[in-house]
């Protein structure tokens, strides 16, 4: 038999991937897998880099789930040099090449050895700093004192994205604004969740491409740069629509920061949005970016591996994995040296759970492909509310989702009054792309039916919402002093321990700590709160006295 000519291609198809060594060491064991001529490995080499993959799944008859097959096509071509002489095949040949194979098949490492070194947790953090590409200097990564704007869209895991990536560039010497028109970089993190979110972030460039257009000649130019998950999601459209962004940076691409912004000095558009399976930002403290907040969240995993048919995030936000126990503790122990003597005295965690339910529906909720029925939803509710008296209980909501009938409908409305939400979020459903909804499903609901779904959905949730908040009326409650409240200058708010919102009047108070004294509260203190008034969002109550954890028990 002529070996058939490998194309100049296919030999210079070199692929590397992490598993190295045992990778190599199955495909050498395939090739010369007992019965295989000379002859027949010269064309084994010479196979298209699937071809070859396919071969070493039927020789060493692993399944399709048990192959490495991205793995196999950097070992085709360490093997495509083999020779095409035609092998000799006497009976004790095979024999002797059949049990050769055999021991080295049995002392060899195995699939798991593979999988262990290249799922290994790295519990250690590296403080090690990366040497700068090739094509730019050291001293260009640096951000020379230029002043970052950034703006935060979307859920709670954006905030937390916000304060790692301000965390990257303000070790490479950028420094924070919060005034618009004295930035130089503007970075938008933001959110593809559905369509009207995107849309906001459209908007906002176009009265930011103002902004730059009007941008003084003796300063330097402005940069503007969409961080993210839409960023992810729409990097060729943004870039060719929208040419006055600069920078594009996905989930998984905030170290690179520095770099992206010093190669849009040069007046390029700069991007990376790939995602990575591993990247937690374990070693990036996150930098609050209020300096005065009195609560913080700690992110302990990236990604999701769920893939409900609607949602766009595990395409924007890559597989789940979980950060090292190591970097939360360590997160966390930072975080509490700020609080210090209030964590001292106890745990500060609030009885509030957000338990998504998207609908009421189990025909819709399989469609969606949550995992659970709606029967299986309510019994978890009422363990939790056995289990903790007093939770608070919050729920996301799609109106309008593909195929959704007016019955499934009436079941979402039942849900929200059966279960009594403190708190919802509630919207229209928007087709995503790349989603499994979107290759499988049809969007069949039209807009106006979505739109008054979800009307009545809101109406009922505020009714529910404000029949389970006025059993607060009348009781007394611990309250963490935020700030200001935004509607009025002469009242406070904070938050009880269900994480709702209460307002009540700044007005002096006696600390049951210094009997006689009267003090005025401040944010990141505790006070107990006489609750009169609840609407669906919000309780009203006059304040009794400042206190602490420890003390507050006795009252509440």
């Amino acid at each position: 038999m002529t070996r058939p000519e490998v194309p100049a291609e296919r030999k210079s198809f070199v692929y590397q991937p992490s598993g190295g060594p045992v990778a190599e060491w199955y495909l050498s064991v395939a090739c010369e897998e007992p019965g295989r001529t000379a002859g027949d490995r010269g064309l084994f080499s010479a196979m298209h880099p699937l071809q070859c993959v396919l071969q070493v799944q039927r020789s060493l008859g692993w399944g399709p789930l048990a192959s490495v097959s991205w793995l196999s096509l950097r070992m085709c071509r360490a093997h495509s040099s083999l020779s095409s002489t035609t092998c000799p095949s006497p009976e004790r040949q095979e024999d002797g090449a059949r049990k050769d194979f055999s021991s080295r098949l049995a002392t060899g490492p195995t699939f798991q050895h593979f999988l262990k070194s290249a799922s290994a947790p790295q519990e250690k953090l590296s403080s090690e700093v990366e040497d700068p590409p090739p094509y730019l200097m050291m001293d260009e990564l640096l951000g020379r004192e230029r002043k970052v704007y950034l703006e935060t869209y979307g859920c709670q895991m954006n905030v937390n994205d916000t304060e790692i990536a301000w965390s990257i560039l303000q070790k490479s010497g950028y420094l924070r604004t919060s005034n618009l028109q004295e930035a130089d970089v503007i970075l938008l993190v933001t959110c593809s969740i559905r369509e009207k979110a995107e849309q906001t972030i459209w908007n906002r460039l176009h009265q930011l491409k103002a902004l730059k257009t009007r941008r003084p000649r003796s300063r330097v130019p402005l940069r503007i740069g969409i961080l993210g998950c839409m960023a992810e999601r729409l990097k060729e459209e943004i870039l060719n629509r929208e040419k006055m962004v600069d920078v594009l940076a996905g989930p998984d691409a905030y170290r690179d920061l520095p770099r992206l912004l010093a190669v849009a000095e040069s007046g390029q558009q700069a991007a990376n949005v790939l995602l990575s399976l591993d990247e937690t930002y374990a070693d990036v403290m996150p930098v609050q970016t209020s300096p005065s907040a009195t609560s913080a969240f700690v992110s302990i995993m990236r990604g999701c591996d769920n893939m409900c048919s609607y949602c766009i995030v595990p395409f924007t936000r890559g597989r789940e994995r979980s950060r090292p126990v190591a970097s939360i503790l360590e997160e966390v122990k930072k975080l509490s040296e700020q609080v210090l003597q209030l964590i001292h005295e106890r745990d500060n965690i609030c009885k509030q759970i957000h338990l998504p339910a998207q609908s009421g529906s189990s025909r819709v909720l399989e469609a969606m492909r949550r995992g659970y029925s709606r029967e299986a939803y309510v019994e978890l509710v009422h363990h939790i509310k056995e289990s903790i008296p007093g939770v608070s209980l919050s729920s996301d909501f799609i109106a309008g989702f593909c195929g959704e009938t007016e019955e499934d409908h009436v079941q979402t409305v039942s849900l929200l009054r059966e279960v009594q939400y403190n708190m919802g979020f509630l919207f229209a459903y928007s087709m995503r792309q790349k989603t499994r909804a979107y290759h499988r499903l049809k969007d069949d609901v039209p807009e106006e039916v979505k739109l008054r779904r979800l009307e009545e959905l809101i109406t009922v949730f505020r009714e529910e919402a404000t029949k389970a908040n006025q059993m607060s009326v009348g009781c007394t409650q611990l309250v963490l002093v935020e700030g200001l409240s935004k509607r009025s200058a002469t009242d406070l708010c904070g938050r009880n321990d269900g994480n709702l919102k209460v307002i009540f009047p700044d007005a002096d108070m006696e600390d049951v700590n210094n009997p006689g004294l009267r003090v005025r509260a401040q944010p990141g203190d505790y006070v107990l709160v006489k609750i009169t008034s609840a609407s669906s969002q919000t309780l009203r109550g006059h304040v009794l006295c400042r206190t602490t954890l420890k003390d507050s028990s006795a009252n509440c």
